[in-house]
């Protein structure tokens, strides 16, 4: 045997000073270790962890979501307790700090990312809108197309396309106004002061109840609630069924139509609003030189 296979091997079967049989050991403690942990979480915990979420009724989305996490940790599970099995605790100590500064190092890189990640799970678990929903957020508005994990695509009433990302609809106040199967709208005419109040509440509930799409009931209904500058403005309440961007709005023009027409018809005044400028100008000549 020469020098150097006598340096590597020894005498005795050993290798660097380790025997040989304790190598072999190890191996076969870290393969059975790792199996063991792999097989447990793949084939029992986490098609559990599916169905017990599919029985909770998330969606597909979260699912694959809670699905591929649930894989990188029990890889990482298997191999923390591979390493435990061969006797090397040492190792996990080294692993647990690498990965905690690598966490921390990621989060502080990514805090916007992880933050629209996170967003985008409670959206698709909370669900405040769906695909599909009308939704007014920040002073904008438009059509949700497409939720993401990220971002989500929203289409305005102007076709235009806005990715918005998803910390911003979790963060504000969101409103859905085709959420529920009705959707009450208000709208208040003003008339003059000379005008028959009677009859113009009469006239609105006649002309408002007779547009398509405007429900019988809970029927349409009128209250006198202010008194402006230069009319008596009176709000109209009226109920849609099963509204959407499309419907709600040409509904309430239809509504609001009718019932300006049906005042022409009475003769009952809608005035604009009216500014008196009081005051005096003072006019000084000057001579010339």
């Amino acid at each position: 045997m020469d020098p150097l296979t006598t340096l590597q091997f020894g005498l005795g079967g050993e290798l660097f000073g380790v025997s040989l049989s304790a190598l072999a050991g190890q191996a076969i403690a870290f393969v059975l270790g790792f199996l063991a942990t792999w097989a447990l979480g793949r084939l029992v915990l986490v098609p559990l962890l599916v169905r017990l979420l599919q029985a909770r009724g998330f969606t597909e989305a979260l699912r694959s979501l809670t699905k591929s996490i649930a894989n990188a940790l029990v890889l990482f599970a298997a191999v923390a307790v591979a390493f435990m099995a061969a006797g090397f605790p040492s190792f996990l100590t080294a692993a647990a700090t690498l990965s905690g500064a690598l966490a921390l190092a990621v989060g502080f890189a990514a805090q916007d990312l992880v933050g629209n990640f996170v967003a985008g799970v409670f959206i698709i678990k909370d669900k405040p809108f769906e695909v599909g929903d009308w939704i007014e957020w920040s002073g904008n508005s438009g059509r949700v197309e497409q939720i993401d994990l990220r971002v989500s695509t929203v289409r305005t009433f102007d076709n235009e396309r806005i990715t918005v990302p998803n910390s911003d609809l979790a963060n504000n106040a969101i409103t859905n106004p085709v959420a529920y199967e009705r959707l009450r709208q208000k709208f208040v005419f003003g008339i003059g002061y000379d005008d028959d109040i009677d009859l113009a509440r009469e006239a609105i509930v006649e002309e408002i109840g007779a547009v398509d799409g405007v429900l019988d009931e809970p029927e349409p209904t009128t209250r006198v609630t202010e008194l402006g500058d230069s009319a008596v403005g009176i709000q109209a309440r009226f109920w849609i069924d099963n509204p959407d961007r499309g419907d709600y709005v040409a509904v309430r023009s239809d509504a609001v139509q009718q019932v300006k027409e049906r005042f022409d018809d009475e003769g009952i005044d809608m005035p604009y609003v009216h500014r008196q400028l009081v005051g005096e100008v003072d006019v000084t000549e000057r001579a010339e030189s």
